[in-house]
């Protein structure tokens, strides 16, 4: 039976339609501070509507039980089936450090002070303690799950290095490879990249519709992460001021 559809078309054209809106971001607004809020949005707009259910995306501080906060963080992807609380005051959201999977920056263009930067912040939400608690099931109670790793990464839509995917950018990422490691990352108009963990390595794809790879290599490894712990609600509660 034919079809006038073509998923070559759709995937093609939703690459074409993340690439637009941050040019446009960037052609449309003056200051610096509003160019960075709408890419923000851009990339936010993007994972929520692509992400499947379980997961939410939004810019956010970390929180843990201890009371320790992270940086604010651009887009930070977590979960609320096992992490329902999330606070908010005004537009500033607080999310629960078992519930993220992941955390990026975003920005315009990627630089070394960018990349530094980014390590930075995901650095400090790896850092927060997390909580796991027994977990009841129609099959009797499962052991606590240990706290997985923490996606971290940076999405841009541009890259002043030419190339873009070559020596500077795989120096400027392995100046961390610890506690602020990049593990993903997107340029929207050149590519994206993603860390080996077999290999210890920064692997670079630069075929075209990058923006579409990244947001499938990104379902990929959320899929591979499962369901995040099942936070400790009593330990949140110890900070209730009595």
């Amino acid at each position: 039976m034919s079809s006038e559809w073509s998923l070559p078309n759709l995937l093609a054209n939703l690459h074409d339609a993340i690439e637009g809106d941050l040019r446009r971001a960037r052609e449309a607004l003056a200051h610096p501070t509003e160019k960075g809020d709408a890419s923000e949005a851009v990339w936010i707009e993007v994972l929520n509507k692509y992400l499947p259910r379980r997961y939410e995306a939004r810019k956010a501080h970390v929180v843990d039980s201890e009371g320790v906060f992270s940086e604010q963080i651009d887009v930070v992807i977590h979960d609320r089936q096992y992490s329902p609380l999330v606070f908010t005051f005004q537009d500033s959201f607080i999310v629960p450090a078992e519930s993220v999977y992941a955390v990026f920056e975003a920005k315009q263009e990627m630089t070394a002070d960018h990349i530094a930067y980014a390590q930075r912040k995901v650095a400090s939400v790896r850092r927060l303690h997390r909580t796991s608690v027994p977990v009841p099931t129609v099959e009797g109670v499962k052991p606590p799950k240990e706290p997985q790793h923490i996606l971290g990464g940076m999405l841009t839509l541009a890259c002043g290095w030419s190339p873009a995917f070559g020596d500077t950018m795989a120096g400027h990422l392995t100046k961390d490879l610890d506690t602020g490691r990049l593990d993903i990352g997107c340029v929207a108009d050149s590519g994206f990249f993603n860390f080996d963990l077999e290999q210890q390595a920064f692997h670079f794809d630069t075929a075209p519709r990058p923006a579409t790879r990244f947001l499938f290599e990104l379902i990929a490894r959320l899929q591979e992460m499962a369901t995040v712990p099942m936070l400790d609600v009593r330990a949140y509660a110890n900070q209730i001021p009595r």
